[in-house]
């Protein structure tokens, strides 16, 4: 791992992503739904219904939703009858997702805080794994691939949902100044926070490209791996398999 890495457009310290990232989660967590109807127009609702369909959860499996504190995900997987463990490292995060569930009536979930780098599950104890919108705040993001394929079974899945970029003409430059303008203007607006959505949106655009992040899978040990764009890339599903 380098010396430094991303943190939005500026160039830090491990230790120093690490906090500072907290400090967004914990900032934005009461307003996590907000914060995603803003940068995406209500969008990540329809991507994540799409992103749970292609993992497929089946009734036996065992499922880790990483970075997953609020729910989103682990709702939606839940419904299969799928055994659902949500880890995140943030405990604001976690404490939404807890209430999330409780006021929908969604038992038999189990909620752990876990840094995505050091997981502390043994080794080969889930079907699959799942990390929707959380990767790119990772610190060393081959070291958590790494973990994501130990504790994965031989024959598991690795499913990955994430900002990319966009291929389509003319729509990149459109997006492009959409988010840089107006979404720190909203975080501003609905949760007086404009720093933390500009840092989102940076991230976004400091995250290795379509290609370039299949590969890191790869390096990470998964096979079969597939790229599914959405909106010619703004979003991307990323998948693979441990054998």
């Amino acid at each position: 791992m380098s010396e430094t890495v991303s943190f939005g457009y500026e160039d830090v310290t491990p230790a120093e992503k690490t906090a500072r990232v907290g400090g967004v989660f914990t900032n934005v967590a009461a307003r996590y739904d907000l914060m995603n109807d803003a940068m995406s127009g209500g969008l990540h609702r329809l991507w994540k219904d799409r992103f749970v369909r292609r993992v497929k959860p089946r009734r036996t499996d065992q499922i880790l939703d990483m970075a997953g504190g609020t729910g989103d995900i682990a709702f939606r997987l839940a419904e299969s009858g799928a055994s659902v463990t949500v880890a995140d490292i943030n405990p604001a995060m976690l404490d939404v997702g807890m209430k999330r569930a409780q006021e929908r009536g969604i038992d038999g979930l189990v909620w752990t805080g876990a840094n995505a780098e050091t997981l502390t599950f043994p080794d080969r104890f889930f079907d699959a794994y799942t990390i929707a919108f959380g990767i790119r705040n990772v610190t060393d993001i081959p070291k958590a691939l790494c973990e994501a394929h130990r504790v994965l079974r031989r024959g598991g899945r690795f499913f990955c949902l994430e900002f990319s970029t966009t291929q389509w003409p003319g729509f990149a430059e459109v997006y492009d100044s959409y988010s840089h303008k107006l979404v720190p203007r909203l975080g501003q607006l609905l949760a007086n926070d404009a720093d933390s959505y500009r840092y989102l949106i940076e991230s976004i655009r400091r995250f290795p490209d379509m290609p370039t992040f299949e590969r890191m899978i790869r390096d990470a040990g998964f096979i079969e791996t597939k790229v599914e764009p959405i909106m010619g890339g703004l979003v991307a599903i990323h998948s693979g398999w441990k054998i």
